[in-house]
């Protein structure tokens, strides 16, 4: 049988690269459906437009310049869906599956796609690996939908909230954030059963797939066999997003129960605070108007929004575990430890290495972003005239760079250059800080030279 050539090609490009046209393609290819009249209910979506909304839709980030219920035809709302649902798969996932299933087996660089954006550990079987993958996320999309059917059909009628329950399971488990309301999900502040359903699909999408596997093996273990253990990995992703959603929910309820949660009672008070804690993790959804929370409310929400989801999930930032190894790191280092314990388990020093790069190098980007953002949207505006501009945009930069889509209203506001920068993070956010870094950089010197020591003043 004659090779395909395209697939030939495509396999001999670097991972690092094949990853960026992959999600690259389907941006593109979902700008372009978008930019049709049939997309749109008024005149179509100019092409930045477009670009920006596929962007969003592709990196499930949630970020919009359209109003997605209001603005976008049935059409239009569909290819959004679409969108989320691959970028909240992977893209590689579904790329290695098409492989699989046209018998074109997955090389050396699929296999290290797979590894880079799913696993901890070698698999012994990718085919059975995907095939999981892909109906899990359906099995647990589908129940969702079911639920908030019960929410949505009573409201809006059986085919109408049929689609905005399957429209919002997809968009909270791939944590999207995406909405068909235009207030997001406010409307539904007191529904009890809207919130506990969203913010359980947002954990298991944001807690990544292999972590639901091991939770799952753990729980239905029966028999005399040997009780399965959960990974390091798993153990560290579970601990830390319990501490930072409860955490994170009792300082917003604290902080806020005499300013923005005044008047609500304790149920709804508590529903509101948890939610917006749980969202904050790269979901973009919300229950309150951020414009009301206080300024120290925001920088919480900012710092939850940075951490982000977990590794092989589907969301962003610089992800729970990362969190959790930077303060151990740091926690030895301050006892005179040469080496990083976890759990009673040794972290190695590439590891260590690659998390202080990756928090330095999100820093770094998200500095860099805020910077040319403000440079762009405000050049001749002064600090006396700035009010909360900063705040504004420092706030929509991280939201972007996490994918988490919440915001304070600026990107209502956003030109031309603005909306490119606002693209380009929510792409560079999806795919990976170093994935990008070591795709620009190449790695081209394995082996750097050593020189003579010398000591500096430091701190």
């Amino acid at each position: 049988m004659p090779r395909n050539p395209i697939a030939a090609r495509l396999r001999r490009l670097p991972p690092g690269q094949a990853l960026i046209l992959y999600y690259a393609t389907a941006i593109l290819a979902g700008a372009a459906a978008l930019s049709l009249p049939i997309a749109s209910k008024g005149p179509p979506l100019s092409f930045i437009d477009a670009l920006f909304t596929a962007t969003s839709a592709q990196c499930v980030t949630g970020l919009t310049v359209v109003d997605t219920g209001a603005g976008l035809t049935l059409f239009g709302q569909f290819v959004v869906l679409l969108l989320i649902q691959l970028g909240g798969l992977g893209i590689t996932t579904f790329s290695v599956y098409l492989f699989f299933f046209l018998r074109l087996g997955v090389g050396v660089h699929g296999r290290w796609m797979i590894q880079e954006t799913l696993l901890h550990t070698p698999v012994s079987s990718l085919r059975e690996l995907i095939t999981e993958i892909i109906k899990m996320a359906l099995i647990i999309e589908g129940a969702g939908a079911v639920v908030l059917c019960a929410v949505f059909i009573p409201d809006l009628g059986p085919g109408m909230g049929a689609f905005t329950a399957l429209f919002h399971s997809v968009s909270a488990f791939c944590n999207a954030g995406f909405s068909l309301f235009t207030d997001s999900l406010t409307g539904y502040r007191k529904d009890a059963v809207m919130n506990l359903t969203i913010m359980t699909l947002i954990v298991l999408g944001g807690i990544g797939f292999l972590v639901i596997r091991e939770a799952k093996d753990l729980f239905l273990h029966r028999g005399p066999g040997r009780r399965p253990k959960l990974s390091l990995h798993s153990s560290i992703v579970l601990w830390t997003t319990a501490v930072l959603i409860l955490g994170g929910a009792v300082m917003i309820g604290v902080m806020e129960r005499n300013y923005s949660l005044a008047g609500a009672g304790l149920r709804e008070g508590a529903l509101t605070a948890l939610f917006q804690s749980v969202t904050a993790r790269t979901a973009g959804f919300n229950t309150i108007d951020m414009n009301l929370l206080r300024v120290s409310t925001l920088l919480l929400v900012v710092f939850l929004m940075f951490v982000g989801a977990s590794p092989g999930s589907a969301g962003g930032g610089i992800k729970t575990t990362s969190l959790a190894l930077f303060v151990a790191i740091l926690a030895s280092r301050l006892k005179g430890i040469p080496h990083t314990n976890v759990f009673r388990r040794t972290v190695s020093e590439e590891t260590v290495t690659r998390v202080l790069a990756l928090v330095m190098l999100a820093i770094m980007v998200v500095g860099t972003a805020l910077f040319a953002l403000l440079l762009v949207q405000h050049p001749g505006t002064s600090a006396r005239q700035s009010g909360d501009i900063f705040l504004q945009y420092f706030f929509e930069t991280v939201s972007a760079f996490a994918t988490v889509g919440l915001t304070m209203g600026a990107t209502a506001k956003l030109n031309a250059g603005g909306k490119i920068i606002i693209i380009a993070l929510m792409f560079v956010g999806r795919i990976g800080l170093l994935t990008v870094a070591f795709t620009i950089a190449k790695r081209l010197s394995p082996i750097a030279p050593r020189y003579a020591e010398e000591n500096i003043m430091v701190g």
